[in-house]
């Protein structure tokens, strides 16, 4: 996906690529039956990242309060820090929750 009419890294796939992240950096400490939602997301993208260049991401869990989970989140690539910011995702049961959109 890129921005408009060039061939860049958009900004919905960064913070995509951010909350992916983050979900991953806890899916393997959660409860059976359980995962997580996202619930706030704020970022910038700082530098452009062209078309096949290699960017990970990070998540830094910063806070549990209850179910909720607070990151910190950061995008790399080569050249250095593409985009950062902070992440709330929620502890769901995924049964109670898809029931929800039915």
């Amino acid at each position: 996906m890129g921005s408009g009419d060039l061939l860049v890294l958009a900004t919905p796939s960064l913070v995509a690529l951010m909350e992916n992240a983050a979900l991953n950096a806890v899916a393997s400490h959660l409860p059976e039956g359980c995962t997580t939602v996202g619930g706030y997301i704020q970022t910038s993208h700082i530098k452009p990242t062209g078309s096949g260049h290699i960017v990970q991401a990070t998540a830094t869990l910063t806070s549990v309060e209850g179910r909720k989970l607070t990151f910190d989140i950061a995008a790399h690539d080569e050249e250095g820090l593409v985009g950062e910011g902070k992440h709330i995702r929620f502890i769901v049961d995924r049964e109670k929750f898809l029931k929800k959109i039915q």
